[in-house]
């Protein structure tokens, strides 16, 4: 599903078929092109829309549903210890692809030292316990 209407350098709009892992009617997900972890895996929206906020509640919902689909797959096909799931919006939380996209990055023990805290851990020093 194309529409005419997204931007022709957004490198999310127009997925080449076989980097699609899993699919519904309003949602795609891929694997991450710059992975943090195996098996990370970005669940993006057909239609081009920046943020989480201003996607359609249908689109969000398809999201979360690959986020579940993606649990599945990564589990039989990775088995990880542990999931992060994340959304950036806005270049000051990180975005820098203005398409939303949702990661699912699975997580193994002993990938970093101390994974206490998880997302508090995107901003040095603010992870306190």
């Amino acid at each position: 599903m194309v529409h005419l209407t997204n931007p022709p350098t957004c490198p999310f709009c127009t997925p080449a078929p076989p980097s699609i892992v899993l699919s519904n009617d309003l949602a795609y997900a891929r694997f991450d092109l710059y992975p943090v972890s195996p098996g990370h895996l970005l669940a993006i929206p057909f239609r081009h829309v920046a943020s989480f906020f201003e996607a359609a509640e249908a689109e969000q919902a398809a999201l979360l549903s690959l986020v579940h689909d993606a649990r599945r797959l990564l589990d039989e096909r990775y088995a990880p210890d542990g999931y992060n799931i994340g959304v950036n919006i806005g270049a000051a939380a990180g975005q820098s692809v203005m398409h939303l996209h949702v990661h699912v990055i699975p997580r193994y023990v002993g990938d970093i030292e101390e994974p206490k805290g998880g997302v508090r851990g995107v901003i040095p020093g603010k992870r306190r316990y």
